[in-house]
């Protein structure tokens, strides 16, 4: 059944500005804070998948139903079937025929072990690869795992009952057959908002609703170095025990996060899509970078946002000419930086700018992160009733 897309091109756009004192929220191959040059200029950077894996993270913290990304494919089934009252040897077999369908592996492949160290963005940090763990990452929701398993235990978890295709190719496509339509049995809100690829069966592929930018600074920044040492409790001798040197920064942080409303839609079928979102923007508001957290917690809020609401194509600030300090900081400078490009803008694309809503955050103390998810909310629920 087609379903009408009510949402169709339709974005909630954030605009935000968040200021961080001594920290390195994302590092390069070094260890260093990354930087980008923008406008000529050096600029603090915070790469999108830094930020966006700590919002998907902050929503499986809030009990949002969510999948499950791993390279563990052949376990992630085969304890689905064990539940089912599979033994751990069939249960073996019904994970690893799974995997055999997605994922290609030759003889070297499969005995290697591959240490796997991920310092930026902590999507993969679980250290030793073994013959367990494939070279690909499988985004699977509950309910698709759960469609899996019910088809072995049909088939009494004989594997070769259920995958019956001879490649590659045709198994994986007697999955996507048992899995079915995407808008059907998705019930995982992150695989709808933050999307996935599956290079075998690209029947199973799903268009991210979220676009994030990578976070740069309003202004210029350069990194600076802390020395540090450390003590020997047990030294009978002055002086330290260690050593060391870690780079760092400080800066006004400009953040671009655009989520499709119509797309969000289309995965989820038209359903709980006002939840989506206040869960998405709650996460959005909470979620950090986790690099060096412990030694140079970065916890700072957001500053200001402007929020809007919009048809069209996407737009976000540049900030190519690199904000200068006023009154002892950079937020307010930045923050009429912004709200003047935006209604520049807003004026040169006239009728195609598309805007809705308007809602800003962080100038009235009584307007809260809740009172935004809260008109968010009620304008989408109208939007979606006006159409019944």
């Amino acid at each position: 059944m087609t379903i009408n897309n009510i949402l169709r091109n339709t974005r909630i756009e954030f605009h935000i500005l968040q200021c961080f004192p001594v920290t390195c929220l994302n590092r390069d191959d070094v260890g260093a804070p990354k930087t980008a040059m923008v406008g000529g200029v050096q600029r603090a950077r915070v790469s999108s998948q830094a930020w966006k894996r700590p919002v998907r993270m902050a929503m499986h913290e809030a009990g949002v139903k969510h999948g499950t990304r791993t390279k563990l494919i052949s376990k992630l089934i085969a304890d689905a079937c064990i539940c089912k009252g599979a033994t751990e040897e069939q249960a073996r077999e019904c994970g690893e025929s799974v995997e055999g369908a997605f994922i290609k592996k030759n003889a070297k492949e499969s005995k290697k072990s591959t240490k796997l160290k991920d310092v930026n963005d902590h999507e993969d940090s679980e250290g030793e690869l073994n013959s367990g763990k494939s070279d690909v990452l499988l985004f699977l929701s509950p309910k698709e795992v759960e469609i899996i398993a019910n088809a072995f235990e049909q088939a009494n978890f004989d594997p070769k009952n259920v995958i019956t295709g001879k490649d590659q190719k045709a198994q994986s496509k007697q999955i996507v057959g048992l899995i079915g339509k995407f808008s059907e049995t998705i019930d995982a809100v992150d695989i709808a908002l933050f999307g996935r690829m599956v290079a075998q069966a690209a029947e199973l592929n799903v268009e991210a609703a979220t676009s994030f930018s990578h976070a740069i600074s309003t202004h210029k920044v350069s990194n600076e170095v802390e020395f540090f040492t450390a003590l020997d409790d047990l030294a009978t001798e002055p002086g330290s025990a260690h050593m060391g040197s870690l780079e760092f920064n400080s800066a006004t942080y400009y953040r671009y996060v655009s989520l499709d409303l119509g797309q969000l839609y289309h995965t989820l079928g038209g359903q709980g899509i006002e939840e989506a979102v206040e869960q998405f923007t709650k996460a959005l508001f909470v979620a950090i970078p986790t690099a060096r957290q412990n030694t140079q917690s970065g916890a700072s809020p957001w500053e200001f946002a402007k929020v809007l609401v919009r048809k069209g194509q996407r737009l976000q600030v540049p900030y190519e000419t690199a904000i200068k300090a006023k009154d002892g900081g950079f937020i307010q400078p930045s923050i009429d930086a912004l709200k003047s490009y935006l209604e520049k803008q807003e004026k040169l694309h006239g009728s195609l700018f598309g805007k809705q809503l308007d809602f800003t955050y962080g100038e009235d103390d009584n307007h809260s992160i809740d009172d935004l998810i809260a008109s968010l909310r009620d304008h989408i629920e109208a939007t979606m009733t006006s159409e019944l």
